[in-house]
């Protein structure tokens, strides 16, 4: 909802109070204080949830005439008001000066008389507002990314430093805030941004652009940049410049089709550095050239951290500052890929009204549910390579799959495969997923000496990033919580996992095959026990240095008694469910899930992920009606982007859930929102109900199934569900498994059954029943 901003003449000094609404909702309905000395006022909170203000104002809807005379007050002070028009003549607030913390809101009328009250709690524009205590050392990057000096906010000598303007040290930074910057650059002819000439003058190459509705527009963008939550923040939006000389201070909106998009950006990273942006996707040249307003933030990007509490909370104080800077977006849409995509799904669910629809490109649910069968790979690969080196089984790169689940194929050759065989251990001459796409990732989540970020060295004083753990469980020790060694709890567990069993009941390995891997397989090691990584990650490639697959902090067997598995800690499981750290398949919002596929690549962004969340969101809330999965083919190269039309169709949906509100979600879908998957080219392969049949059920393949084939992973290869999602399986005892058909048609003898034992002491995975860490089971909080 476009603003217009009064004359100056019609501001007054003074506040108003809010209502109260729930903790997450971004449309709080308004509030009506009665008063027997007057009439109510109404109110709405536009900006954010009346508990989640941020930088010292907040923007009202006053359900009153542009010239009322009313004074608005925040514990007893008057305040500074801004008073505004929306597109539709309300009257809208813009209220500065509120103190962190509670503010006891009142609104006053000519009479003297309180019309309105209501507490409002405003925190700092560093943040926090719900992610509790902020993560030290912060590696500052706004020098890095923008030549900007952050703000000293401290009279301590650590933090980064800053430096005046003769390169001497001025003091030092915490958190990393800068003044806001804000830019103009224009679309050249070239297809490439330019600054604007500071006349404002037009150059000769500047193009120009159609609108949504059709207006032919100058292709000027107004950037602003800064920090918000201490992350880097971007708003991207035409310039208001009507044909005449640009003003920096303008936030006009003539061209801006009242749709922001939130572009979330994907990565692996481990916290204690304020990020990169990617100017492509901030200044998203194909949303911005339709009318969209773009709003994106260094906090978004999990390349720099998958602490998504911290990430939720970034994007409500982001869009926050957003609203109150431009005004209220018709709607929200969202993309993003890969952690990008996983935000849309946690973010929504965690937190309704931030985002209104969204395209997840390829998707995961969730990261935190990666983790389990990613926490495998090296597991199994070790094995195969190491502990059972002699059997040419897992010489074939296709067997791999029997264990791993993910696709192999000689088509990727194993880089280290020659390596591996000169020092004596085995290898397949091709690759499975686990290798292109995940080796490194292990090490970077579980390891406390793997990890760095840039610019570290800066820090002051010297050796300050000496103690940082450098582990996604510290990254998230808010969430997880602290175990008796004083280290972040680790939720990864392999306890009772029978691996390969899908592959014992068909055949395709032996018993002997099965109680020797899964006797020798072994576990994690805790992660205050672990030691820097070998090669290829560090060092020389010598073959004391040589571990790709990071066994020096295995559990592993010494010959005699089974390997040690590893516990995950129930206390880190029941945290994430209860902080949304998990997506459990509440999808209140209409998506399109797309991807290329990608599996003939090995890529990390396997195709059965999509259908991971769609059966989550399937047990959760009894079909998947908001959620619709699209293919486009990538082989042999990723040549159309289907993103574009999915734009159009949420476009379509949102438009209808808008007129016609109360048919809900499902109900408003357009024909154009059918499951579908296209050609290189983007043309249609099929589209329907049916085209997915025998992915999530028992029917035949669909037209769309029978062209993507589907892969799996080490733990569905192990008896558990698509959906991934149980890190601490529930036990059945052995003597159960061995009659309740586990094993299918093997019946194991005496001294089978006596291994079985030792390997499994506490009993073997049920997968019929939930995870033990999950609220509500028994065993759980």
């Amino acid at each position: 909802m476009r603003l217009r901003r009064l004359p100056l003449a019609a501001c007054i000094a003074a506040f108003t109070t809010l209502v109260a609404c729930s903790e997450t909702d971004q449309s709080p309905e308004p509030v009506a204080v009665i008063d027997d000395r007057s009439d109510p006022l109404l109110l709405t909170v536009v900006s954010s949830a009346p508990d989640q203000v941020s930088g010292g104002n907040v923007l009202l809807r006053v359900a009153a005439s542009a010239d009322a005379e009313l004074a608005f007050f925040a514990n007893g002070q008057g305040l500074s008001v801004e008073r505004q028009l929306s597109a539709d003549n309300d009257l809208l607030v813009l209220l500065n000066g509120l103190q962190v913390g509670a503010n006891q809101l009142s609104v006053m009328n000519q009479a003297g008389d309180e019309v309105a009250a209501l507490e409002i709690v405003n925190h700092p524009i560093t943040g926090p507002m719900f992610s509790g205590p902020q993560q030290y050392p912060f590696v500052c990057s706004s020098v890095l990314e923008w030549g900007v000096q952050p703000l000293v906010d401290h009279d301590e000598a650590w933090g980064f430093p800053v430096y005046d303007e003769t390169g001497d040290v001025a003091g030092h930074s915490k958190d990393c805030s800068i003044e806001p910057i804000v830019e103009y650059h224009y679309m050249s002819t070239d297809g490439e941004y330019y600054p604007m000439p500071a006349d404002g003058s037009r150059p000769a190459d500047l193009a120009r652009t159609v609108l949504t509705d059709g207006r032919d527009v100058e292709f000027i963008v107004r950037w602003e940049r800064g920090t918000i939550n201490r992350f880097l923040y971007s708003y991207a939006i035409l310039a208001d410049t009507d044909g005449s000389r640009i003003d920096v201070n303008d936030t006009g909106t003539t061209y801006w089709n009242e749709r922001l998009l939130y572009h979330f950006e994907g990565g692996v990273g481990v916290g204690h550095f304020q990020g990169r942006v990617s100017t492509e996707r901030a200044r998203l040249a194909a949303a911005l050239a339709q009318g969209y307003a773009v709003a994106y933030s260094s906090g978004n990007r999990t390349g720099e951290h998958y602490n998504l509490e911290l990430g939720g909370e970034t994007a409500l104080m982001v869009k926050e500052h957003f609203i109150k800077r431009f005004g209220e977006p018709d709607y929200t849409v969202a993309i993003g890929g890969s952690g990008g995509a996983i935000q849309q799904y946690v973010y929504q669910q965690n937190h309704p009204g931030l985002i209104d629809a969204g395209v997840p490109q390829y998707s995961y649910p969730d990261m935190v549910t990666q983790t389990i069968h990613v926490g495998d790979c090296e597991l199994l690969e070790h094995y195969m390579d190491v502990t059972d080196r002699d059997n040419p089984k897992w010489q074939v790169t296709a067997n791999r799959s029997l264990l791993l689940g993910f696709n192999s194929t000689d088509a990727v050759p194993d880089p280290l495969a020659a390596a591996k065989r000169e020092l004596g251990y085995s290898s397949a001459p091709g690759s499975n997923e686990c290798i292109p796409a995940w080796r490194g990732l292990t090490p970077l989540s579980m390891n406390p000496h793997y990890g760095q970020v840039r610019e570290q060295d800066k820090m002051h004083p010297p050796g300050i990033m000496d103690d940082v753990k450098w582990t996604h469980y510290d990254d998230l020790r808010n969430i997880y919580g602290v175990d008796e060694r004083g280290w972040a709890r680790v939720p990864w567990d392999n306890v009772g996992v029978q691996y390969g069993l899908r592959a014992l009941n068909e055949g395709a390995i032996t018993e002997e095959e099965f109680l020797d891997m899964n006797a020798r397989v072994g576990g994690w090691k805790h992660p205050s026990e672990m030691v820097q990584e070998g090669f290829p990650f560090l060092g020389e490639p010598t073959p004391e240095n040589f571990d790709p697959w990071s066994r020096r902090n295995m559990n592993l067997s010494d010959g005699d008694a089974p390997a040690p598995r590893t516990r995950g800690d129930l206390q880190a499981i029941q945290a994430l469910y209860d902080s949304g750290m998990v997506f459990d398949g509440q999808l209140n919002i209409p998506v399109i899930d797309w991807r290329h596929y990608l599996e003939e690549e090995l890529d990390m962004h396997n195709s059965h992920q999509s259908f991971s969340a769609r059966q989550r969101i399937e047990n959760r809330m009894g079909n998947s009606d908001n959620q619709v999965i699209w293919f486009t083919d990538a082989r042999p190269e990723r040549t159309f982007d289907q993103t574009g039309q999915a734009l159009e169709v949420l476009h379509e949906w949102v438009s209808n859930i808008k007129a016609n509100p109360d048919a809900g979600v499902a109900g408003n879908r357009p024909a154009s929102a059918q499951d579908a998957c296209f050609m290189t080219d983007g043309s249609l392969i099929a589209r329907g109900d049916d085209v997915w049949g025998g992915v999530l059920d028992d029917s035949a393949a669909g037209a769309c199934a029978e062209v993507f084939p589907l892969y799996t992973t080490s733990r569905i290869e192990a008896g558990g569900p698509i959906e991934g999602s149980v890190f601490k399986c529930r036990l059945k005892p052995l003597d159960v498994a061995l009659s309740d058909g586990t094993y299918r048609n093997w019946a194991p003898d005496d001294e089978q059954i006596s291994a079985l034992r030792d390997i499994f002491p506490d009993g073997v995975c049920d997968y019929t029943q939930a995870d033990q860490g999950r609220p509500g089971q028994d065993g759980a909080e």
